[in-house]
């Protein structure tokens, strides 16, 4: 009989081998979901979200176990087939190994064994997510409210095994200088290029005062910029777009409120709803994963987390910096350790 961490390895590579692009993931979606029904289990389905659940006690906490099985696109550097699973040196490569197919074959693994235990510390629920890597809304955020009560998440994202207790949200701003056009040759007219470069100097010097020990400060990055048509004509509109990353002392609303006051430029949000998440550094699972020698930090990244309006915390196999990029791999003795770690601090 295979091990847990053989069967991890197994389905790793399957799922590998299935093109899974965001919004295109339902062959990895059958892929899991007749693995869990081979396993035994009830298995719920909606969209490409697979979930099931295995409560033994109402008094227990119920602990949500998520990661996601789609994917980016393969970028243009790949010198391997992104879709050709391969161990080499101790190493599995392929689109998707460690961005999120370690964490979430890990994860379902874990599940499967605490399943089986008699006496275990909480009720579990197992959900693979899709269209994680857009925020979609076919994603996580159309199944939470079937989920029932939840009283915290574990989400499987390549961390190192190390635990994020706080996680930076996303907010994308479209803002929309407005001047007046004239002739080049002539003093006339009002350069909305100045009017924006002025706005973007503010972006630059405005320091947000409340900072957080683990996520720092705010952090606003213009990230695109376009402006004027022709060479001897005056610009009477110039765009820029701004990268806004939140930390858990403010709300999305509230840091565009304050960019909004501070700029001249018209400002539009393109959503709200990825707030920074975080969980108490007393809660019983952070104290459990620092008896277990686990590190925790504040996360950069953004996932699933920021759809959750419950306690959540982000640890799974794996290394961040190895995702979205060509040759991506995770190793094969990481996938041992998640889910050694993950039976440990779940049981």
């Amino acid at each position: 009989m295979q091990t847990l961490h053989e069967q991890a390895i197994s389905l790793l590579k399957r799922l590998i081998a299935t093109p899974s692009v965001s919004r295109s993931e339902d062959k990895t979606a059958d892929i899991l979901e007749e693995y869990l029904r081979s396993n035994g289990f009830e298995v719920n389905r909606k969209h490409n979200n697979v979930w099931v659940t295995h409560f033994t006690d109402k008094t227990k906490p119920t602990v949500l176990l998520n990661s996601h099985h789609d994917t980016v696109k393969p970028v243009a550097t790949w010198t391997r087939e992104p879709y050709q699973p391969t161990e080499e040196n101790g190493k599995l490569y392929g689109l998707g190994s460690n961005d999120a197919g370690a964490p979430l074959v890990s994860l379902l693994m874990s599940f499967i064994h605490l399943s089986k235990q008699k006496n275990t510390s909480y009720n579990y629920i197992f959900l693979a997510s899709a269209e994680e890597e857009v925020s979609g809304q076919n994603g996580i955020a159309s199944v939470l409210p079937e989920l029932g009560k939840i009283d915290f998440a574990i989400v499987g994202e390549p961390t190192g095994m190390d635990a994020a207790i706080a996680e930076k949200g996303l907010m994308v701003l479209d803002c929309t200088a407005k001047g007046k056009a004239g002739h080049a040759a002539r003093d006339e007219g009002i350069n909305a290029i100045s009017i924006a470069l002025r706005d973007i100097q503010k972006l630059e010097n405005y320091r947000f005062e409340k900072k957080s020990d683990f996520l720092g400060a705010v952090k606003t990055t213009v990230t695109q910029i376009n402006g004027g048509a022709q060479h001897n004509v005056v610009p009477e509109t110039c765009t820029f777009v701004v990268d806004v990353r939140t930390n858990e002392y403010y709300s999305n609303k509230e840091v565009f409120e304050i960019i909004d006051n501070m700029l001249q430029s018209e400002v539009k949000a393109r959503s709200f709803r990825l707030n920074s998440s975080s969980i108490s550094p007393e809660h019983e699972i952070v104290q459990k994963a620092k008896r277990l020698g686990i590190k925790t930090y504040g996360s950069p990244t953004l996932s699933d987390q920021a759809l959750m309006n419950f306690p959540s915390m982000k640890i799974g196999p794996g290394r961040s910096k190895r995702s979205h990029t060509a040759d991506e791999f995770v190793y094969i003795d990481e996938i041992k350790e998640g889910i050694d770690l993950y039976i440990k601090l779940l049981g």
